[in-house]
């Protein structure tokens, strides 16, 4: 698993300006942005501020303000874009094994269609 925050991710990059994006929220501790490779109709990335790798690392050493502050940014970015009503999907991948890519941790929210299985079948 990833344990060491790397300053140099794609995440950190936006966050500094470095990299521009599209802010769909942003408060004090949370930013989001559509993915750039959508995987949906609705695909939104959703970062905390804070430095951390995985929703472990979030868990473990984000404030309760950090913590709630990230988790109704989801809600009401689903909300907003009517997504309760069809289902939608959320993704936090963490590690290797769990596919995440970008070593901060992030949340995909995911909707606007029917998303089919969570998996796919592999032997």
């Amino acid at each position: 698993m990833m344990s060491v925050y790397d300053d140099n991710n794609v995440f950190a990059k936006i966050l500094r300006r470095e990299i521009p994006c599209q802010p769909v929220y942003e408060d004090e501790h949370v930013l989001a942005f559509p993915d750039i490779a959508p995987k949906a109709p609705v695909h939104i990335l959703v970062i905390p501020k804070g430095r951390y790798v995985s929703v472990v690392d979030f868990g473990a050493r984000a404030s309760t303000e950090e913590i709630t502050a990230f988790w109704r940014a989801v809600a009401k970015l689903a909300a907003e874009r009517g997504l309760p009503d069809s289902g939608f999907r959320t993704i936090a991948n963490t590690g290797l094994n769990g596919g995440q890519e970008v070593p901060h941790f992030h949340v995909h929210i995911l909707g606007g269609r029917a998303l089919g299985p969570m998996l796919a079948h592999t032997a």
